[in-house]
């Protein structure tokens, strides 16, 4: 069994195959699906796709780039739905800063607002965090410490190789790798893949974004974890079926679902 802990099912790329998508998942081994929260928009979507299947999940929450959507109200009837997992994906996204300086650190200064916004909304809730982090490192871990967000801990979606927050796996945190893993240039993280521990490592698609070789260029979908989970067993000189035995305990035990 794999489980994708990260694929925008309800994204607009989605809506004339939906069902097919799945069903080629379902039938490639991939077992449960998660939705993460970015855009409020297609929130209900997500909660809707979650509730009329039954291995689809979905979490609710705002990207950096999103913020401006935030409004805590708003989440209170998902947060307290069966099918909600986890808070995110937020976080912080310092790679497309525009304007002044002036202007730029009064966006971090937002974006950092709205990421402990819903650092403590997880806590509220007793959901796990799904966390984006872009040219932010340092600042992403430092709000999480301060804020005691290892309470419900979560998952570094989309892994970004800085080895700096590594030590997150001692707060609760786990790793999602997906595609980039793949890819020519992924030298980065081909080379700290190794020193995340086992019991704290995901897989993930982020379809469909991303997409990893040999589809490249082609929409991503859940059933192309197999490319993800091949890399990781041959990078770490395992065996498929053991990356597969993990990852899916390490997802199981992080959302809470069986």
């Amino acid at each position: 069994m794999i489980v994708d802990t990260h694929v925008h099912l309800d994204n607009d790329k989605f809506i004339d195959d939906l069902d097919e998508v799945l069903n080629r998942a379902r039938e490639g081994g991939v077992e449960r699906f998660i939705i993460p929260g970015a855009d409020p928009v297609s929130l209900k979507r997500a909660m809707s796709i979650a509730k009329s299947n039954s291995d689809v999940y979905f979490a609710v929450g705002v990207h950096p780039y999103d913020i401006d959507s935030f409004n805590e109200d708003d989440f209170k009837d998902f947060l307290e739905d069966e099918k909600c997992v986890a808070v995110g994906e937020c976080g912080l996204d310092y790679f497309r800063l525009e304007g002044s300086e002036e202007e730029k650190e009064a966006e971090k200064a937002k974006q950092k607002e709205i990421f402990i916004a819903q650092i403590e909304l997880a806590k509220k809730y007793k959901k796990p965090l799904i966390v984006h982090i872009r040219d932010a490192s340092r600042d992403s871990k430092e709000i999480l410490l301060k804020h005691n967000a290892g309470e419900v801990g979560g998952v570094l979606h989309c892994y970004n190789a800085d080895e700096e927050l590594l030590s997150l796996a001692k707060e609760g945190f786990y790793f999602g790798i997906g595609g980039v893993l793949t890819f020519s240039n992924a030298k980065k993280l081909i080379n700290v893949l190794p020193k995340i521990p086992l019991d704290k490592l995901l897989i993930e698609t982020d379809a469909p974004y991303l997409t990893p070789t040999p589809h490249r260029g082609k929409r991503n979908e859940p059933l192309y974890t197999q490319f993800i989970l091949k890399k990781i067993a041959e990078l770490l000189e395992i065996s498929e079926q053991k990356v597969e035995e993990i990852s899916t305990k390490n997802a199981f035990k992080l959302f809470h679902i069986s």
